[in-house]
């Protein structure tokens, strides 16, 4: 794999010619080295004929079924070098992803996570509300992605509360507590969409407080197939996270996935997510699996040059979505912008905290 570290390139400022440029090398490199080191995934280039020492574009650069890794366990590491096993947080019946991490990529993941967030956040640790409970991380060498997406988080931010008690009822007084402290100042808030939804935002209402944390930026992932369920979109769920929090609080949603931990595409001031550098995101007809062009619907593919230990880096989703453009967001940011419209019709239910119903644990 090439010497040349992707993680120093600047976040979102590469033009589309350069970027392609090097994302075409960095994932024709991973190609090939997980062929080399994961025979399963070289069997299944085998047998469509890929040639994993070619060079790729990114529209050829060989994909698989996101769902493949609740079925298979694909390493490129030896069982010596599997730093921490990741596990998807799939609904109660059903497999989770299970993602094999070395240290290599465990690293990758966290220094890419905080380069992206540090451009919405910047780049001083603020005082963070973790709207969840301590109970999510317990376990450091295998967790789900709900505690992988804590602690990459909380990376960003310093005195850490959690809102939630382990039964998942609202902490008021720590909440209040954590507001008081520090009032006036800038803020950090993290959790899980449809938990923010149903254990932040309604617990509030439904007690009749609202809590001042003026000056904050909520950052939530994840969950939003049970908010479509019950007609929550995007601008109403910030609209009554502002209503019980403070009407200046920020609040930005990003698309990531356990499959591709630290590749995260960060919503902009204008709604559009955003591919950072070292991703990129496709759309592909379900039809005959072509890129379609932007503006059409189709099934999003999502590439990153992190995964070193398992053959991640090119993952067809389970996720509709359209690209809206290419270097040329309102927001100033380089890259692709698109928007996710939901799940794909009949696939399988999974998310970060679509499992977290009536406080049972995931």
């Amino acid at each position: 794999m090439s010497e040349e570290t992707f993680l120093d390139w600047p976040v979102y400022e590469l033009g589309r010619a350069e970027k392609r440029r090097r994302l075409e090398a960095e994932l024709s490199a991973l190609t090939a080295h997980h062929a080399a080191h994961c025979e399963p995934y070289a069997r299944v280039l085998a047998a469509h004929g890929v040639d994993a020492q070619a060079a790729f574009t990114l529209e050829t650069v060989p994909w698989l079924p996101v769902r493949l890794f609740k079925h298979r366990l694909l390493a490129s590491v030896p069982p010596e070098q599997q730093f921490k096993l990741l596990t998807s947080s799939g609904t109660t019946g059903q497999t989770p992803s299970r993602i094999v991490l070395d240290k290599t990529t465990a690293a990758r993941q966290t220094t890419a996570l905080a380069r992206i967030m540090q451009r919405f956040v910047g780049r001083a640790r603020l005082p963070m509300l973790i709207l969840d409970h301590a109970g999510v991380i317990k376990d450091r060498r295998s967790f789900s992605a709900r505690g992988a997406g804590i602690l990459g988080l909380a990376n960003l931010g310093r005195e850490h509360v959690y809102a939630l008690r382990e039964d998942m009822s609202l902490d008021t007084e720590a909440v209040q507590a954590f507001c008081a402290r520090h009032a006036g100042q800038p803020k950090l808030l993290f959790g899980f969409t449809f938990m923010v939804w149903q254990h932040f935002v309604l617990a509030l209402e439904k007690s009749g407080q609202a809590v001042d944390l003026s000056g904050a930026l909520l950052i939530h992932s994840g969950g939003w197939k049970k908010l479509t369920d019950i007609a929550v979109d995007n601008e109403q769920f910030k609209a009554r996270v502002r209503a019980v929090a403070g009407a200046d609080v920020r609040v930005h949603n990003f698309y990531g996935m356990v499959e591709q931990v630290g590749s995260v595409f960060v919503e902009c001031e204008h709604g559009h997510l955003h591919a950072p550098a070292f991703a990129d995101v496709l759309v592909r007809s379900p039809d005959d699996w072509r890129v379609l062009p932007h503006g059409e619907a189709g099934v999003v593919q999502v590439l990153s040059c992190l995964p070193a230990s398992y053959p991640g880096h090119s993952l067809l989703t389970e996720d509709l979505g359209t690209v809206l453009g290419e270097d040329d967001c309102p927001c100033g940011r380089m890259g692709r912008h698109f928007k996710i419209h939901g799940r794909v019709p009949q696939a399988e239910l999974r998310g970060c905290s679509d499992t977290q119903q009536n406080g049972s644990p995931p």
